[in-house]
């Protein structure tokens, strides 16, 4: 590999979850401005809680991969290995979910998804890095036909239709 790639979380996973929170809070302010039951604000202000740490953790996690090591960035850690060092990468495939383990040594490991953007050019990149012999026979495969995850994009585009339906009906409210 010549350069440095970075690959992040698809921001089509990301762009609706920042919108989701920003419909959250929208429905909290019009809730208390209305003075809506307290259970319902309650409910709404520990709903954000959950979705902006997953919006955090979505937004400012990067894998950068070199030619000597792959790094995971993630908000207040990262996780390095060089690829000298690794002595397997191994596939697990639910459905359209892919996990892959980057193994190096016997406690060392690193676990990546498909979630990540450009997803079959990543896949690519670490097969290409580790040592020979490294790669499972399930990670070959996988590699030929590498499948997509779209499902948590539909449905964090539903929640946000959903919020913005349920915002519109508490102003006729």
């Amino acid at each position: 590999m010549e350069q440095q790639r970075t690959f992040v979380i698809r921001r089509a996973f990301v762009v609706p979850m920042g919108l989701l929170i920003v419909l959250t809070v929208a429905l909290l302010v019009v809730c208390l401005l209305q003075g809506q039951p307290l259970a319902k604000v309650v409910i709404l202000a520990g709903l954000i809680i959950p979705i902006a740490f997953l919006f955090v953790e979505s937004a400012f996690r990067r894998l950068v991969i070199d030619t000597q090591e792959v790094t995971a960035y993630r908000p207040f850690r990262q996780r390095r290995i060089r690829f000298a060092d690794v002595t397997s990468l191994e596939t697990v495939r639910v459905r359209n979910r892919v996990f892959m383990t980057l193994v190096a040594g016997d406690d060392d490991f690193l676990i990546l998804s498909n979630s990540y953007g450009d997803f079959p050019a990543l896949l690519t990149c670490l097969i290409k890095s580790v040592p020979e012999g490294a790669v499972t026979d399930e990670t070959e495969q996988l590699a030929k036909h590498p499948p997509l995850r779209q499902a948590d994009i539909f449905t964090a585009w539903f929640a946000v239709i959903a919020l913005a339906y349920i915002l519109l009906a508490q102003f006729r409210a």
